[in-house]
């Protein structure tokens, strides 16, 4: 073992004191038997007239539910009208006012640029269907259906076939229209 120092580290364990005995010491020294009897009756006051005021705010209590019940105010209607005060109250505030001024702003832009987008898009479609590419296109359905009508009507008089060797046909001479196929023809064909 270490040899016991001197000073403020102390090796040996505080010792453990009665609390009693604190405080019967502390109260004896302070507080005279005269005073404590002061005390006494002093809380013994209180404690009537915290009694009284309970009796007094019971029976005040009573009187206002009974005063809420003949005038019909019931709790759900209570509770209507605090909602209503706040509701009002938010609606008054300040920050209710920006924000509802900000998303009533949102909206109006958001509205204006779902309009512009419509209108865009009706444009390219306007735009698409006056292009070269698309009338072409329109004039090669027209002639295909011309012949397929015309092909079935004759077919009915005799001469023309069924249905799909019309289909068949039209296939054929549209497939010769096309751009791609006069190309190929083009560079198989000698100079």
């Amino acid at each position: 073992m270490e040899p016991r120092q001197q000073g403020l580290l102390e090796t040996e364990p505080l010792q453990e004191v009665d609390e009693d005995m604190v405080s019967e010491v502390d109260l004896n020294s302070s507080v005279t038997d005269e005073e404590r009897e002061e005390m006494n009756n002093e809380l013994v006051k209180l404690e009537e007239e915290i009694s009284t005021l309970r009796q007094v705010l019971d029976s005040k209590e009573k009187r206002h539910l009974e005063l809420k019940l003949k005038l019909g105010i019931t709790p759900l209607s209570e509770l209507r009208q605090n909602f209503n005060r706040s509701w009002t109250d938010m609606q008054s505030s300040t920050v209710y006012k920006k924000t509802s001024e900000t998303l009533t702003t949102a909206g109006q832009k958001t509205s204006a640029a779902f309009t512009n987008l419509g209108s865009s898009i009706s444009r390219r479609f306007g735009d698409m269907r006056n292009s070269q590419s698309f009338r072409s296109f329109e004039e090669k359905m027209e002639s295909t259906v011309t012949t397929i009508k015309t092909k079935v009507g004759t077919g009915a008089g005799g001469g023309g076939g069924n249905f799909e060797e019309v289909l068949s046909s039209a296939a054929n001479a549209s497939s010769q229209d096309t751009p791609t196929n006069n190309l190929t023809e083009s560079t198989e064909r000698p100079c």
